[in-house]
């Protein structure tokens, strides 16, 4: 697909951005842990691929891993650029919280995850693996119909469901 998009094939463009855009945007929004940054290099991560993809060699790397070391790359110059957080008032920095999570916060916030844990697997398996590999790996929809041979809308129809009985499950 990658020589496709080399030879300007705006088809295998869009066809690779299906297939790769939502892990590329995960591994962006994971290192940016802002949605509005991770957006912003997603598009220049493939605008580069627009112009650069006669430089991938099969050779060196499968595609996949070419295009999530151009997104990390990327996402790490973003980092690098951006200018370090300086407060204005000085006196504002004795009310921010140190980072560290008190005993109590980190004891609910185990309690939390435990239950979130409980909760998934709860779900019916297929549901489960669906919602994790949506939400956790970064797959969109439509490839995860793909991978399974099923029709979108029914890959849609588990994954709502399945958040739903999370939901349910997670309420107090």
């Amino acid at each position: 697909m990658l020589e496709q998009v080399a030879a300007q094939d705006r088809d295998a463009f869009e066809a690779l951005y299906q297939q790769a855009g939502g892990r590329l945007f995960a591994i962006c929004l994971r290192l940016l842990r802002d949605r509005g940054e991770a957006e912003d290099v997603l598009q220049e991560v493939f605008v580069t691929v627009w112009h650069k993809a006669s430089r991938f060699d099969p050779g060196k790397a499968s595609a996949m891993t070419w295009l999530s070391m151009l997104a990390r790359n990327r996402s790490i110059d973003r980092l690098r650029a951006a200018p370090p957080r300086a407060l204005d008032d000085v006196s504002i920095a004795e009310e921010l919280p140190d980072g560290d999570l008190q005993p109590a916060q980190l004891a609910e916030r185990n309690d939390e995850d435990a239950r979130l844990q409980d909760c998934m697997q709860a779900l019916e398996p297929r549901r489960r693996s669906l919602i994790r590999a949506a939400f956790l790996d970064g797959a969109s929809h439509d490839e995860l119909a793909r991978r399974l041979a099923t029709p979108l809308g029914t890959v849609k129809s588990w994954i709502r469901r399945g958040l739903a009985q999370l939901r349910v499950c997670l309420e107090p």
